[in-house]
């Protein structure tokens, strides 16, 4: 039996396009229907604002219009934008309740959540909170409560993000991504050998998944 076609994919809870890109990506293997070859699914880590407070003061548009420079106006109708593509994607993104944090618990989280066999379900579980819920993600109370959610351990999971035993794994995916060259996220790796930049439509993915697969069979015949 040919193994899984590995998709690693490096993101951060906080990026609307990666939300988005997940949603692509899922739509483009759902496409290829019985002809979708099987995939492993990896999330890694990538902080792309590490300054930010825990507890961040300011609106989306405060955020956005502090950190980029760009007029208030431009913000909105760029929020706007986004939010529109978010729903052609099925996802209802509400920017007025987004709580600005750092998330670099999320990620240790997420990491915690892959030794036990749940990333993709807390990663979904984490944006869904972040983007639509105006869940607070930055705290460990609140992040333990959403490990629970989809079926955590809470004691083991406060456990591993009071000690910090993550920090490590996350700041490998980081550099990882630097040795890469990625300098935007969400960003696809399809075994070891293709890149994928951005929130691309779905039809983007089933064609580099087709090709893997065709690849594949070519070599083995």
């Amino acid at each position: 039996m040919t193994s899984p076609i590995k998709i690693d994919i490096w993101s951060d809870i906080a990026c609307p396009w990666c939300y988005i890109g997940k949603r692509h990506l899922e739509s483009g293997i759902a496409a290829l229907g019985d002809a979708a070859p099987a995939v492993e699914i990896e999330y890694h880590s990538y902080e792309l604002s590490p300054d930010t407070p825990v507890d961040y003061a300011g609106s989306t548009v405060d955020f956005l219009a502090h950190r980029k420079g760009m007029p208030v106006e431009q913000v909105e109708q760029m929020l706007e934008r986004v939010t529109g593509i978010a729903a052609q994607a099925g996802l209802s993104y509400d920017f007025d309740a987004v709580v600005h944090t750092k998330t670099l618990k999320a990620h240790e989280l997420l990491h915690f959540a892959k030794e036990h066999g749940l990333q993709l379900e807390l990663s979904e579980r984490l944006f869904r909170a972040y983007f639509t819920e105006g869940r607070h993600v930055g705290r460990i109370d609140a992040l333990v409560e959403l490990a629970v959610e989809v079926g955590l351990d809470a004691d083991a999971a406060r456990e591993a993000l009071e000690s910090g035993r993550f920090g490590p794994a996350v700041q490998a995916d980081i550099a990882q991504a630097g040795a890469y060259g990625i300098q935007g996220v969400p960003f696809f790796v399809f075994d070891d050998k293709y890149g994928v930049s951005g929130a691309q439509p779905a039809e983007v993915f089933s064609q580099v998944l087709t090709q893997i697969a065709g690849e594949r069979e070519g070599a083995a015949a």
